[in-house]
């Protein structure tokens, strides 16, 4: 019980944040760079929420095994979700930072999303398992991990150039959301207390929606 009602109240204020600062940069934002960092959140929270809400609901009633399929399913869709987030993030830094050419880099992180949206649809998975295979787990989530290190490099290269004060922390954000993430891939499944690295990771996703929050809020966006 003490685990339901501490992970309703979290989803709750996290689900919110997200789906609502979303919006909000989404329809009143005046730049598109704006807007588009208000897709990406919007994005963010209505992915998440197909995992944790079904994980919500089985803990406040049979458990979460007897709701295996209804939790893959979630984690399937967002893994695809978070997969589309940062090939968005990545034309947020495009935009931010007045990138004309880099067609090299872009084809490389459509690759890198195409494949893994396509390793994350192959029946191997067994996402309606509450078990599922770790090497799958682990294979599917190479492709995202370069993802991320690509993010964090391009983000501490141009911040360094340009001073940049809104995301200048970017690249450590990032850092920590893919720090916490992976060991729980690698041992939740034999360690299950690992898990509550997805808290930390969670709240990593927060700080990079307030990041771009800042860019609505500058006077530029008025």
């Amino acid at each position: 019980m003490p685990q339901a009602i501490a992970e309703t109240v979290f989803d709750i204020f996290y689900l919110g944040f997200a789906v609502i600062a979303g919006f909000t940069m989404l329809t009143k934002g005046k730049d598109p760079l704006v807007r588009k960092a208000g897709i990406m959140a919007v994005l963010l929270g209505a992915g998440d929420s197909f995992h944790l809400i079904p994980r919500v609901y089985a803990l406040w009633t049979t458990g979460l095994e007897a709701h295996a399929a209804s939790l893959g399913i979630g984690k399937f869709i967002t893994s695809i979700t978070m997969t589309i987030f940062y090939l968005i993030l990545y034309y947020i830094w495009r935009d931010r930072n007045q990138v004309k050419d880099q067609k090299g880099l872009t084809g490389m992180m459509w690759g890198l999303c195409v494949i893994r949206i396509a390793l994350c649809l192959l029946p191997q998975n067994q996402w309606l398992l509450y078990r599922q295979p770790l090497s799958y787990g682990i294979l599917r989530n190479i492709p995202f991990a370069f993802m991320g290190i690509i993010i964090i490099v391009i983000f501490l290269q141009e911040t360094r150039k340009t001073n940049d004060k809104v995301f200048r922390f970017m690249p450590l954000a990032v850092a920590l959301s893919f720090g916490f993430y992976l060991p729980v891939v690698m041992f939740s499944g034999t360690f299950p207390l690992v898990g509550i690295l997805m808290i930390p990771k969670t709240l990593a996703y927060v700080w990079i929606v307030l990041m771009c929050w800042q860019l609505y809020k500058s006077p530029q966006n008025k």
